[in-house]
């Protein structure tokens, strides 16, 4: 259970942390890339917490 809440607090630390490099760096090439990186950690994230 402990590594679950661990990887939960961890996934919102890097959207938080992403969110704010996208608001302060406003470049849409690199928002896609923000967009496109937390996409698959929250997919990887889904399938690593059905297994």
């Amino acid at each position: 259970m402990t590594d679950k809440i661990m990887a939960i607090t961890a996934l919102v630390t890097m959207i938080v942390f992403l969110a704010v490099v996208a608001v302060f760096v406003p470049d849409i090439d690199l928002i896609l890339v923000i967009v496109l990186v937390t996409a698959m950690v929250i997919y990887d994230f889904w399938k690593s917490l059905r297994n």
